[in-house]
């Protein structure tokens, strides 16, 4: 698995999960190494708000590129053969969305204008905090080497949120699925103004 892409739905879903939003450095003894060797893998995490019918993102026809494809499938009679995936280019921003989960043109463009419109609200967003932690010196980005929090199952086991210092030894939990401590964390932590010479929320610029 390479990628992969999943909604989330429930009270302050986006507000709770902006907090995984980085690199996550994940260090164990490869399965696929004979010789038992520590191995340390990174995944980027991104999060996207899925937004509301309320909030306007304008995107202009000159700035769009869409192409048609034939959807991939399991072979015989349900391979799709017409044109029916959709890939939207936003050209001023060189944001790609590509969707083939459905048989209808029609229905595949309107999931993929609507993950664009995220993506490109997001864009916009990163673009405003990018601006602030220039103002502040803070190093933000998602980039390789720079995560967030590491998960070590040799030769001990950690699970450590490089922001706030918040640690837990039961790594079997935190993989499966317990990080609200993290997230509190996190946001306690941003509200204070303490991640990474942050100001607190409110003496930031708007």
């Amino acid at each position: 698995i390479k990628s992969v892409t999943f909604n989330v739905r429930g009270a302050y879903a986006y507000g709770y999960l902006k907090a995984e939003r980085g690199v996550h450095r994940l260090v164990r003894i490869s399965p696929f190494d004979a010789n038992k060797r520590r191995h340390t893998s990174f995944c980027a995490l991104d999060v996207v708000a899925e937004l509301d019918d309320d909030i306007e993102v304008e995107i202009k026809d000159e700035d769009l590129r869409v192409d048609t494809y034939r959807s991939g499938g399991a072979g015989g009679q349900h391979i799709n053969k017409t044109d029916s995936a959709i890939r939207l280019t936003h050209l001023p921003t060189g944001i790609v969305v590509a969707v083939q989960s459905e048989r209808s043109q029609h229905k595949n463009r309107s999931k993929a204008m609507s993950m664009l419109k995220a993506k490109i609200y997001e864009y916009e967003q990163d673009r405003k905090r990018r601006d602030l932690e220039r103002f502040y010196g803070a190093k933000g980005e998602i980039a390789w080497g720079s995560q967030i929090r590491s998960y070590v199952l040799q030769p001990y086991t950690l699970a450590k949120d490089h922001r706030t210092g918040e640690e837990n030894t039961n790594i079997e939990a935190v993989l499966d699925g317990a990080i609200q401590p993290f997230i509190e964390a996190y946001l306690g932590a941003s509200a204070r103004g303490t991640l990474r010479g942050q100001a607190p929320a409110e003496e930031m610029p708007v």
